[in-house]
């Protein structure tokens, strides 16, 4: 893709979220919802992002299983527009949050989202580790079940069978697509040093430090939250 398809689908990217969370207004939120109509709005369309950006990333290597040999080259169209597509969405999400939240509620989710910009930003504009990229859009899997989770505690069902499996799902899922993969990438990172230039070597290694870290303390408020105790909802939940 050159830059002004990047441009173009990045664009379209922030218009087609901004639409979603646009539509949502059509939509009937639960009673208990209407109490912060905003955050379940955002948390909607974090979920249609999660859905689509984490099937569309196994499809790419599906599709186009050479790219699992060498994720520093080798993309298809295909691959390349999911990362920008993924781009256009944390744009949207970081503007709404700014708009809707005050900082202090939203600084780190703000942070995360300025890291995976840049990241992602280097590789669509040099056409280089697009399936590095891919790799870390598996974790969206298990966003999918993240998001589930709030959006069925704010629905006043935290207590019942589904949520229950979900929380199960959503702990098992964040082990194998999110922290194992973060670390399988950060291994890759050590491993293939020789390869990658020390500019990107560097925001490669200090994103990924950083995004690792919030997962780790993320997976331990879930954890205290849904397994350890029966207190209240930590603040910050949602990850991208």
């Amino acid at each position: 893709m050159d830059l002004n398809s990047v441009i173009l689908t990045t664009s379209g990217s922030v218009g087609f979220f901004k639409l979603v969370n646009c539509g949502l207004n059509k939509l009937p939120a639960p009673e208990s919802a209407r109490r912060n109509v905003w955050k379940w709005k955002n948390i909607s369309t974090s979920l249609a992002h999660s859905i689509i950006t984490g099937l569309w990333a196994v499809l790419c290597f599906y599709l186009h299983p050479r790219m699992a040999e060498d994720l520093i080259a080798t993309h298809s169209v295909f691959s390349h527009a999911l990362v920008c597509v993924s781009i256009g969405y944390f744009i949207y999400d970081f503007l709404d949050m700014v708009h809707n939240q005050k900082l202090s509620q939203s600084w780190e989710l703000l942070f995360h989202h300025v890291v995976v910009i840049t990241c992602f930003g280097m590789s669509v504009l040099t056409g280089q580790y697009v399936g590095f990229a891919v790799v870390a859009l598996l974790v969206e899997i298990n966003s999918v079940f993240l998001h589930l989770r709030q959006v069925l505690r704010m629905a006043g069902l935290g207590k019942t069978t589904p949520y229950r499996i979900n929380s199960m799902v959503n702990l098992g899922t964040y082990v194998v697509f999110r922290i194992s993969t973060l670390a399988w990438m950060t291994r890759w990172l050590v491993l293939n040093r020789e390869h990658v230039p020390l500019l990107s070597y560097t925001v490669g290694s200090v994103g990924l430090a950083i995004v690792t870290g919030m997962n780790i303390v993320l997976f331990y408020r879930l954890l205290r939250s849904d397994f350890l105790q029966n207190g209240r909802e930590p603040r910050k939940e949602k990850e991208a």
